[in-house]
């Protein structure tokens, strides 16, 4: 066997075991929703189940604060993440591209964010937002975390390795410093838009913990609030969570299939630049 054969042989074998370990996991999730209680945890380890309920995902389907839960957090979704677009890619486009005085010390100021755990600001965070009255409301769940130091560093990254030819020949043309990133840079920041815009997405549709601590209002519930619910002191619906959890994911899963292709040019472009 030539070496060429054989790296390629390698290379085939190494995808196959990297999509293995993604999929399994998502594979058994799915198929545990059709198991019952205390079947999902049985030992040993049974990958199918004895009998194929449809129980579980029926009776999450016919669930109305299931439905309430997906739609409120999906709306909520989407304002965060074009509201995080629109912070983070100014203020990148500031540090990248504009002088101005301090520039350095407020790049350090915006950048330290990214080395503090949630936790350790998470009992101040919540004082705050409670002082301000934003408790049981979609802004508590927005406002907090639309400025997001890594995202800001990705686009930094991008809009450093812009030719500045181009940039100069719109200042001669007359263009301001507005024009210029609304017309020049957003046009041809497609890719790196749709990374950040999936990373603010994920960042919102899978929050937890922060839910549980602002929102107490039904009508607000997020979806991993809800998940969470099948899980208590009085025993763990592992059929139903498993369900639940595969129905929530599927919107995930239909975005990163659709802009899979920018997901890739995005990272790529980011990390040449």
């Amino acid at each position: 066997m030539s070496v060429r054969v054989f790296r390629k042989t390698g290379s085939a074998v190494l995808v196959v075991l990297i999509a293995a370990s993604v999929l399994f996991p998502l594979a058994w999730m799915a198929i545990a929703g059709f198991k019952g209680r205390s079947e999902v945890l049985r030992t040993p380890f049974q990958f199918f189940p004895e009998m194929w309920r449809w129980n579980n995902y029926s009776a999450i389907l016919r669930d109305h604060q299931f439905m309430r839960a997906m739609a409120v957090t999906f709306i909520g979704a989407l304002i965060f993440t074009v509201l995080s677009l629109a912070v983070n890619s100014m203020a990148a486009y500031a540090f990248a591209r504009l002088d101005f005085r301090g520039k350095r010390f407020w790049w350090v100021y915006c950048v330290m964010p990214m080395f503090i755990p949630m936790m350790a600001i998470l009992l101040t965070s919540f004082v705050v937002v409670s002082k301000l009255g934003m408790l049981n409301t979609m802004a508590v769940l927005i406002i907090p975390g639309v400025a997001s130091a890594a995202q800001m560093f990705f686009l930094r990254q991008y809009y450093l390795g812009y030719p500045v030819a181009v940039e100069e020949a719109a200042l001669i043309d007359g263009a301001s410093r507005w024009q210029i990133f609304l017309r020049v840079f957003l046009p041809q920041s497609a890719a790196p838009f749709v990374v950040v815009g999936l990373a603010s997405y994920l960042a919102y549709w899978n929050a937890y913990v922060w839910p549980i601590l602002t929102i107490t209002d039904p009508s607000l519930t997020q979806i991993m609030q809800f998940l969470g619910n099948f899980r208590s002191d009085r025993g763990n619906d592992w059929g139903m969570l498993m369900a639940g959890s595969t129905l929530a994911s599927i919107p995930t899963i239909v975005l990163l299939l659709v802009f899979q292709r920018f997901i890739v040019n995005g990272v790529r472009i980011s990390g040449i630049k």
